[in-house]
């Protein structure tokens, strides 16, 4: 590693996360010709080749899949030492790298960021939306110095604060007779109508579990990657799906679509934010949290 530039190494990881180097230089914040500049002078003094360039697409070569962790571990400690120099300064100034998963990010985000920056002014936010499997490994990585996700996360290495519990309901097309007379129990042979998320969303494993023993059948082969889209084909009669609380009122003004709850007790997730064990950033994912927590569950559900 000797020779290498930190800037170098920031970019490698960029790279290596983006796989393009349009999307790469973005991450990174600098032009597209700087950073492949940089590449190839990293590639330079190394004497080999860490990415393989045909068209847009960029592949990872044996040898920067074999430096990638360890590059990422300098990375995260260099980290470290900056937010360790920065105690003392006021809480959350500076870049502070925030993961969320899909089902909470388009609902939280429009509420959460207002408030975050009237209390955090210096406060640069970048966000990464992403599942939570993802989530985890870049925390664990350093690329994140904490995210927002469900519990349980089932990871020792993490630190978590509840930060609000959400309800499931359902949504079902408008006129469904199935549905006429809700609340809906958990064993219902209408779920089998259930539309999934693909593999990896863990709203997926939360709607299975809900469902109890009605084994859902429904377009299990769509692998829909987002609840928008599993809420327009309901509307359109192909299905029923879960539907978080905080997503209700957006959902409730679309056409041919309605929200029926569960027969109580109503099912739920427990979102929270979690960061690495010994972060030095632990007091500022505290107060985050303490921010988060804070917001009006109807304005969350607005």
């Amino acid at each position: 590693m000797i020779g290498l530039t930190v800037r170098q190494m920031q970019y490698f990881e960029a790279l290596a996360q983006a796989l393009h180097f349009g999307r790469a230089a973005k991450l990174a914040g600098v032009s597209q010709p700087a950073l492949s500049s940089q590449i190839a002078e990293m590639e330079q003094r190394l004497n080999c080749r860490l990415f393989e360039r045909g068209g847009k697409l960029v592949r990872m070569t044996d040898e920067a899949l074999a430096l990638q962790p360890r590059i990422e571990r300098i990375l995260a400690d260099i980290r470290d030492v900056e937010t360790t120099a920065r105690r003392g300064r006021p809480a959350m100034e500076g870049r502070f790298r925030l993961g969320i998963i899909p089902t909470v990010a388009p609902y939280l985000l429009p509420h959460a960021l207002p408030e975050l920056k009237r209390h955090f002014p210096a406060l640069q936010l970048e966000l990464r939306e992403a599942v939570t499997a993802s989530l985890i490994e870049d925390s664990a990585s350093g690329r994140l110095d904490a995210f927002i996700a469900a519990l349980p996360l089932n990871q020792p290495g993490l630190v978590s604060e509840e930060l609000f519990c959400d309800r499931f309901f359902l949504a079902v097309p408008a006129g469904d007779p199935a549905f006429a007379s809700p609340p809906v129990p958990p064993e219902s042979p209408a779920l089998e109508r259930l539309m999934l998320l693909e593999e990896g969303h863990c709203l997926r494993e939360q709607a299975l579990a809900v469902c109890g023993s009605v084994r859902p059948v429904a377009m299990a082969s769509y692998g829909a990657t987002s609840l928008t889209t599993l809420l327009q084909m309901v509307a359109h009669g192909l299905g029923v799906t879960l539907i978080p609380e905080m997503a209700t009122r957006p959902a409730s003004v679309m056409p041919d679509l309605k929200i029926v709850p569960f027969k109580e007790p109503m099912p739920q997730r427990t979102i929270c934010l979690a960061w690495r064990r010994n972060k030095a950033r632990h007091d500022e994912c505290v107060e985050l949290a303490k921010i988060i927590r804070g917001l009006d569950a109807a304005v969350l559900a607005a």
